[in-house]
């Protein structure tokens, strides 16, 4: 979705690459007990295979919430789960290991947005409310964004418990054998939607965190051993 846009820079790493070894292999979170040289090999190999120097990169401590930030210089955030920026060479790190990373650009004005969308961001509506923010601070037009769903967990593999299950609408879950399951991509999706976003403008990845153990990681899957992957985007 974003390649055809020659100004942007993004990209989502993956859990292997030559060297990295178990058990977290190319990790690129301080906070899961890696080493932290292997972190800082690790993240300077994924942003110069962007072209990205990381000290123009914004981080976050992801806490499940509706927070959002607008991002005017690189910078770490406390208690957050969206960044957006209508800044050139600042750049939105989203960590990834099952929830729902959901990517934005809006081309006439020059903004991008990372957004981080576990269950309880999904629930709460975080996508509606930063697009919301967006609206109100730059005047942007739903209608003229583009939109990347990343890989998450799948449907097939995001078990829940009932409390849980009955949180949700009805078009986003279905009981299979008894279990229950919450299609997290499909209800960011139909956020999207309802804001205005074009069907066409809206890339969702096939990829499921859990079940593609080979290139993600999953922390529902591989639990204290699991790493964190890196999604990021920018203007340059």
């Amino acid at each position: 979705m974003f390649s055809r846009f020659p100004e942007l820079k993004f990209g989502i790493s993956t859990r292997h690459y030559a060297g990295a070894v178990p058990p977290f292999y190319f990790n690129l979170s301080y906070n899961v007990g890696d080493k932290s040289e292997n972190v800082r090999k690790h993240r300077t190999t994924f942003f110069r295979e962007l072209g990205i120097e990381e000290d123009r990169v914004s981080f976050q401590r992801q806490t499940h919430s509706v927070l959002s930030h607008n991002v005017t210089e690189p910078k770490f955030f406390e208690d957050s789960d969206a960044l957006y920026t209508n800044t050139k060479n600042t750049f939105l790190a989203i960590s990834i290991a099952d929830c729902i990373p959901v990517f934005l650009y809006e081309p006439s004005k020059k903004i991008t947005t990372g957004i981080h969308s576990g269950w309880k961001g999904t629930l709460n509506k975080i996508t509606t409310v930063t697009v919301e923010k967006l609206k109100n601070e730059f005047s942007v037009n739903p209608g003229n964004i583009f939109a990347f769903i990343g890989p998450g967990i799948s449907s097939e593999h995001f078990e829940v418990g009932k409390d849980v299950y009955d949180l949700f609408e009805n078009d986003v879950k279905e009981i299979r054998s008894g279990k229950y399951f919450i299609d997290l991509k499909l209800n960011n999706y139909k956020q999207l939607i309802k804001l205005g976003v074009k069907p066409e403008n809206i890339e969702v990845s096939e990829y499921c965190t859990f079940k593609n153990e080979k290139l993600f990681h999953s922390y529902r899957r591989d639990r204290d051993n699991s790493g964190r992957m890196i999604g990021v985007i920018g203007l340059i």
